[in-house]
């Protein structure tokens, strides 16, 4: 597989110049892979079937989960309804990525790339390492340690501005999880080959290691712990208390005890002295902390500010987190007198905790009513699984204590299950309250089944005691009442095997003999009367194996391609839901197409692939209200054609034959078609309103093969030939026939010879085209370009393997000829702008000065100002020439575009302070959010002499951009829509805090000749 991208490749040279064909039928045409893991053999003690019961997509669960039967049936609803959450928060982004764990349903502004947050990524691990299908985790480990969790992000206040990778936007035991993982399937050379990465993001942090102290220190919001005790107690609530925590330095003391194990399970030279060499940073760090943040007269550990403490006093509050030393087996059995306040009515017992700080703190529960997020008292789902999980280690592998029992355990772990209800059914949210059956952060469209805790993992490692083990052997010591009398936890995924384990007392319950039984695979390997802790050997089974396969329909980022458009959408959804890599069928947040509301008898949903790839396995999920929106009787798929028309599928074999609510609808094509585009018409006879949460079209790759084309994006201008290069190679000897699609109109050259391939392994082959892009194309397109290499068996295509690049239509503003207006501003030319204040702020100073426009400003003002020139009818562009900004925060901004005054206006916008660029549109007193305005936000490196610029299209969208040294780099694709007026002019703006902003130059050009 490709590292650093999902998408594993082949190159080769022949070129398709037809959007769309049929594949010749295939006399040894591969069987599409099953949609999921066969689980193989297991113990059948359980009715799945009633499980599952009002869930959709069963035969998901069924392939995955563990099953579980509990005499607490608060635990057990909450169990099953928690793995509904997790299915809800997989999310594939694409072939670069693959899948990663959402936390939230809907996006957010400062996720990674792809909607990834680290904040709960160990959560994430945790929780998904009991799951069947490795893929899942396999694509998120590599998002944080290869992919695009991995680049590079702005280091600005509302991103962390002490880091500058997205996996280190918050705190991550990323090394520790990843070992976690392992222990529960087995698979430790995935684990292993991850060693450079893992060793990497635990030295990324040595920038807040204070080696006088020899501890870590961190922000409490970048701990995900917005306004806390600790922050509360520094000049800023919100991004204030910086200091030396049990949480960081916890988590670098795990994830260095597993990077010493990893190195000690490779054993390659020297690795036996580097895992001593981790080993020792592990113990200096508990010894430091110890030292310095443990509180022995109250025996707690805690915070220590880092600023204006030079005595290093502990603040004189015992919070949650002080906890997380035992998550990792850091703190000593000595300190085991901190869990007696998990049960004191005045430390952090409570009905629906615990609480996040000690009731006896001033700041319990302060300000919580005025918003989220305030973790000063509220129970914090987040917290109770750090909190749980260090329980059930205190309980299961350190020496017996008087402060809490087995019983605490349950009682904590019913009580955290009660918390998730709403209205009498499981729920989750971001915080509770701690003596109130009620949420308190609970946003609709926002908080819905919020994935930023773990709950089946402490069902499956604390209460039903699953241990899992580096070496051969599972143990078994559950943490469940002596009351209980039965449960059963069944076909546990674990090293290769099926583990299933039965606890009944006199056998009455499930009829296969009383006491604790144990099964591998269905074979019954251990019966013992009693819940005593037990060491069961598990010989290594064989990992369940899992196609590799690309979803070529996903757009999770909404923008370009492939790009899914209706014939009509009620208002409240949008067609892009239904390829967003999400499925679900919530109403809020919607992530659906329906045509709720259509005057038309029938209506389809399209997706435009921008270049063909093979269409063989599509699925399709029906949206169903029960109300207005129900499952179609019927439905049309429809590919299109070279010619453009659309036409049935061929060759269709449909799972379910006819539509089902609740479970994809699997259409199978053999032989594969070749499109550039699909389209569904589902329909009811009675003609009332249909519904899609996702339509998918997944496409099984040949795993032999390594296909490469140029990272990208490549730089087009139109009418230009541009050369393409890339490679194809193979682990074993085959013949492959490739092809380059392209956007329609687009044409390719074959460089050199063309036809199929004979690949010899270690010989990767060299390929080259001529790509040209139509004269007229706009600037700033961005339209893929897709290798598809087909494995032949008898000169019959059975695989289709791919690489995606990207090709950018680049401004070169040798291209805009015609000039419409430009401004050296040597001269008093400011009467003639249109000139007005902006966001409700007063208007800088504005002067000119040694041939420059120099806004002054004492407090934060903005001024946009409208060139006194009309807008021209085609392309044109906007540029401006910064010479200094003013150093201010946090306004130290410029603004182009367009506009018709400051309250009319489509401008991009450069932040200097924060290095970041996005835009702004406002139109009819509406500003408009992230579908108009491309999204936020861009990380931009301005340098003197830099240019930028925003180029308005015929079609009346718009692009901003950075001139360096003579080339362009594209910033942001501005899809404005009917929000920007025809008429309005260009434009360009200010916003300073502070100081002097200085404006060298502003010309405006058009596409055309001088």
């Amino acid at each position: 597989m490709r590292s650093l991208r999902r998408l594993c490749t082949v190159l080769t040279t022949t070129v398709l110049a037809l959007s769309a064909a049929a594949v010749p039928a295939a006399a040894g045409q591969a069987a599409p892979p099953p949609m999921y893991p066969d689980p193989g053999p297991g113990t059948h003690l359980l009715d799945h079937t009633a499980k599952l019961a009002g869930f959709g997509d069963p035969g998901w669960y069924e392939a995955n989960i563990p099953f579980v039967d509990l005499p607490d049936k608060a635990i057990e609803d909450t169990y099953y309804y928690r793995w509904r959450t997790y299915k809800e928060a997989l999310k594939y982004t694409g072939p670069d990525d693959g899948w990663l764990v959402s936390e939230f349903l809907g996006p957010v502004g400062y996720s990674a790339p792809g909607g990834g947050i680290d904040a709960a990524a160990g959560h994430h691990l945790y929780e998904g390492r009991w799951l069947r299908d490795h893929r899942y985790l396999d694509d998120y480990v590599d998002y944080w340690l290869r992919g695009s969790g991995a680049g590079a992000k702005p280091a600005t206040d509302g991103l962390n501005e002490n880091t500058t990778d997205w996996a280190h936007e918050y705190s991550f035991w990323a090394a520790d999880a990843v070992l976690a993982r392992a222990a529960v399937d087995g698979r430790w050379d995935f684990a292993v080959d991850r060693l450079p990465e893992l060793q990497r993001q635990w030295a990324a942090w040595a920038p807040q290691f204070d080696a006088q102290l020899g501890l870590y220190w961190q922000v409490p919001v970048w701990d995900a712990m917005e306004y806390t005790a600790s922050s509360y107690q520094s000049p800023d609530p919100y991004h204030g208390g910086a200091g030396f925590r049990p949480t960081l330095n916890a988590y670098q003391y795990g994830d260095a005890q597993a990077i010493a194990s990893l190195l000690r399970r490779r054993g390659a030279p020297g690795d036996r002295q580097l895992a001593d060499r981790y080993e020792r940073d592990a113990r200096s760090l508990q010894a430091n902390q110890d030292r310095v943040l443990w509180d022995g007269g109250d025996r707690f550990y805690k915070h220590v500010m880092r600023d204006g403490n030079p005595a290093r006093t502990k603040i004189a509050d015992r919070e949650e987190m002080g906890y997380a030393p035992w998550y990792f087996h850091m703190a000593p059995a000595g300190a085991s007198a901190a869990w007696a306040q998990v049960t004191d009515p005045a430390g952090f017992a409570a009905p629906f905790g615990p609480t996040t700080v000690e009731r006896r703190s001033p700041w319990f529960m302060h300000d919580v009513q005025q918003g989220c997020c305030r973790w000063s008292g509220p129970s914090w789902p987040y917290a109770t699984s750090q909190t749980l999980t260090a329980l059930a280690n205190l309980l299961t592998d350190y020496p017996p204590q008087p402060y809490v029992s087995t019983q605490d355990y349950y009682a904590l772990l019913r009580g955290y299950a009660l918390t998730q209800r709403k209205n009498g059914v499981p729920y989750v949210a971001e915080a509770h309250y701690p003596d109130e059956d009620r949420w308190l952060y609970d946003s609709p469209g926002h908080s819905n089944d919020y994935n930023h805790s773990t709950f089946d993992d402490l069902v499956l490692s604390g209460l039903l005691g699953i241990r899992p083990q580096q070496g051969d052997h599972v143990r078994l010591a559950p943490l469940v009442p002596s009351t209980w009398d039965h449960f059963a936890v069944e076909n546990v995924p674990y090293h290769g095997r099926n583990l299933t384990v039965a606890w009944d007392r006199d056998g009455h319950v499930y009829r296969q003999g009383a006491g604790l039984s144990v099964w591998l695979d269905g074979k019954l390997v251990l019966r013992q009367s009693g819940l005593t802790a037990v060491d069961v050997p598990v010989r290594p089974g064989k990992a369940t194996g899992t196609a590799r396969v690309v979803d070529d329909l996903a757009n999770p980022a909404r923008t370009g391609y492939p790009a899914a458009s209706a014939s009509y959408t009620w208002h409240a959804d949008s067609p892009a839901n239904a390829i967003d890599g999400q499925d679900f069928d919530l109403d809020v947040p919607s992530t659906r197409w329906t045509n709720y509301g259509s005057p038309n008898r029938g209506d389809w949903l399209a997706v435009d692939l921008g270049a063909a790839t093979d269409v063989s396995d599509v699925r399709i999920s029906f949206y169903d209200d029960g109300g207005g929106v129900r499952t179609p009787d019927s439905y049309a798929l429809q590919y299109r054609a070279a010619d453009g028309t659309w036409a049935d599928l061929p060759g269709r074999q449909r799972e379910p034959a006819t539509p089902v609510r609740g479970k994809p609808n699997r259409v199978l094509v053999q032989p594969p078609v070749r499109t550039d585009g699909l389209r569904v018409l589902p329909s009811r006879v009675d003609g009332g309103a249909v519904g899609i949460t996702a339509v998918q079209a997944w496409r099984a790759e040949d795993e032999r093969l390594d296909v490469r084309l140029p990272d990208g994006p490549v730089s087009v201008r139109p009418g230009q030939p541009v050369e393409i290069s890339g490679t194809v190679g193979s682990s074993q000897a085959t013949t492959v026939r490739p092809a380059l699609t392209l956007p329609r109109g687009w044409t390719a050259q074959p460089i050199g010879p063309a036809g199929d391939v004979r690949l010899t392994p270690g010989r990767p082959v060299p390929l080259r085209w001529r790509v040209t892009a139509p004269a007229g194309t706009p600037v700033g397109t961005q339209a893929p370009v897709r290798l598809l290499v087909s494995t032949l068996d008898h000169g019959t295509p059975v695989r289709s393997t791919a690489d995606l690049v990207r090709a950018e239509v680049v401004f070169d503003p040798a291209d805009f000829g015609t000039p419409v207006w430009d401004d050296d501003f040597s001269g008093n030319q400011l009467k003639p702008y249109r000139i007005g204040a902006r966001f409700g702020e007063p208007a800088p100073e504005l002067s000119q000065a040694d041939g420059a426009l120099v806004a002054s400003a004492s407090r934060q003002s903005s001024a946009v100002l409208v060139a006194p020139v009309a807008a021209p009818a085609g392309d044109f562009a906007v540029l401006l020439e910064p010479r200094a900004f003013a150093g201010g925060a946090p306004e130290d901004s410029v603004l182009l575009g367009r506009a018709d005054g400051p309250d009319d206006l489509a401008l991009a916008w450069y932040n200097n302070h924060f290095g970041t660029s996005g835009a702004d549109v406002r139109a009819g007193g509406r500003d408009y959010g992230d579908d108009v305005t491309g999204g936020c936000c861009t990380a931009v490196t301005w340098a003197p002499g830099d240019r930028f610029a925003v180029v308005a299209d015929h079609r009346g969208g718009l692009t901003s951009w950075l001139g360096h040294q003579g080339r362009w780099q594209l910033l942001r694709t501005i899809p404005t829509g009917s929000a920007v007026a025809a008429g309005w002019s260009p434009a360009i703006g200010l916003r300073l805090t502070t100081g002097r902003l200085t404006l060298d130059r502003l010309t405006v050009v058009a596409r055309g000749p001088a």
